[in-house]
């Protein structure tokens, strides 16, 4: 499955339930608005550099870096908090909204 920034904003803007709907595409706007890369929204990070996940350490490290980035933004309090995450399956009582392999 593939996920790209389109389907995610879509996913974002079509979730009548997201209490923090207004604000997080709010801040995806204003981040294109200041890259002049963009045409109207940014989600990813540019300039990324691939790191080959050839190692256990490594993939965990990742792994914790991405649970952490919302919690470090400031949208939860905990890992297991961001339901756009599979933070809650490795560190909640629950599944996520979709089903992953664990690592």
């Amino acid at each position: 499955m593939k996920f790209t920034s389109v389907e995610i904003l879509k996913e974002i803007e079509n979730n009548s339930a997201e209490s923090r709907k207004n604000w997080m595409l709010w801040i995806f706007k204003k981040a294109g608005e200041n890259n002049h890369r963009n045409k109207e929204f940014q989600f990813w990070q540019q300039d990324n550099h691939p790191i080959e996940l050839d190692h256990d350490e490594i993939i965990q490290s990742k792994m914790d870096y991405l649970h952490e980035n919302p919690v470090r933004a400031g949208i939860v309090r905990m890992e297991k908090d961001y339901i756009y995450s599979s933070g809650i399956d490795y560190y909640g009582d629950e599944n996520g909204l979709i089903e992953i392999n664990f690592l």
